[in-house]
């Protein structure tokens, strides 16, 4: 049997209007445990049972059918990762999923390749618009991240370290169901975001990136303003939200909780992490 993790990721530049993204890792993590077993295809989330597993499913389907299809497979997940919230619970479980079921095959594969796997579930199962690219190999790799989600290419991975708080609020927003085309519209915008964040102004970037996605997918930018009003290094909207994710040092971090306290929704502290997913057997 096998256990994987992989981890969350925060936004610096939301890859819907360009088909150009980055994010960046954190340390919240979904664990995929994996058994083979004789015939078909089990999947359960072991923290929410009635949740939709066809994510899930499908990695597994994806990976048998080329690798193993003789065989089944048993996969249980659990997340430490508010699933719906913009913080790429879906990219954590697909690499999770599918970097378990590989190991416990024992498959030789490039670490690439594993996340392109996850991101054509995604695709195929419609968790995600634009295959989310970028979440997955910030989610895989750690670190922060910069890809064309259009050819799926990892543009460049740099070590980022960062004290983090998120603002959780408690309705969630599917990434399938943003309106991509008001996205669309600021994508001349996102592009000056992007030029930013590709020549290593990232927190930059993702303040720009939080006040033009949060007027496309009608979120209030004033989690962003009091963050930064109270000493953050940055702060954006996270994916389609509705999460707000802050970058904070020892002196701002409690400033900033305090601001966010005054609105509603669940306070996770955190910290950036480049260690990316990882495996263990038992």
């Amino acid at each position: 049997m096998i256990t994987a993790s992989a981890l969350g990721a925060g936004t610096v530049i939301n890859a819907i209007a360009t088909l150009k993204g980055s994010a960046f890792a954190i340390n919240l993590k979904t664990y995929a445990e994996v058994e083979i077993v004789d015939n078909g295809i089990k999947c359960e989330i072991a923290d929410n049972p009635t949740a939709d597993t066809t994510l899930i499913y499908e990695c597994a389907r994806l990976v048998l059918k080329r690798f193993a299809p003789n065989v089944g497979v048993r996969i249980a997940t659990k997340s430490e990762i508010p699933i719906a919230r913009g913080l790429k619970s879906s990219s954590a479980a697909a690499n999770a999923a599918v970097l378990g079921l590989i190991e416990a095959l024992e498959i030789e594969m490039e670490p690439i390749d594993i996340v392109k796997l996850g991101v054509l579930a995604a695709k195929r199962t419609g968790v995600t618009i634009t295959g989310a690219f970028d979440d997955a190999c910030a989610s895989f790799f750690g670190g922060l991240v910069i890809t064309d989600n259009e050819h799926n290419l990892l543009l460049k991975r740099v070590e980022w370290n960062a004290d983090v708080l998120i603002l959780v609020p408690h309705e969630k927003a599917y990434s399938a169901k943003a309106d991509v085309a008001r996205a669309k519209l600021l994508a001349p915008w996102v592009d000056i975001a992007f030029d930013l964040a590709s020549n290593g102004a990232f927190e930059k970037a993702m303040v720009l990136n939080g006040v033009l996605y949060c007027n496309a997918f009608g979120f209030s930018t004033e989690p962003i303003m009091s963050a930064l009003a109270a000493g953050a290094r940055a702060a954006t909207l996270s994916g389609t939200g509705p999460s707000y994710i802050a970058l904070v040092d020892h002196v701002s971090a409690q400033s900033v909780k305090k601001e966010w306290e005054q609105l509603e929704g669940l306070i996770i502290e955190t910290k950036t992490s480049n260690k990316g997913a990882t495996t263990k057997a038992f």
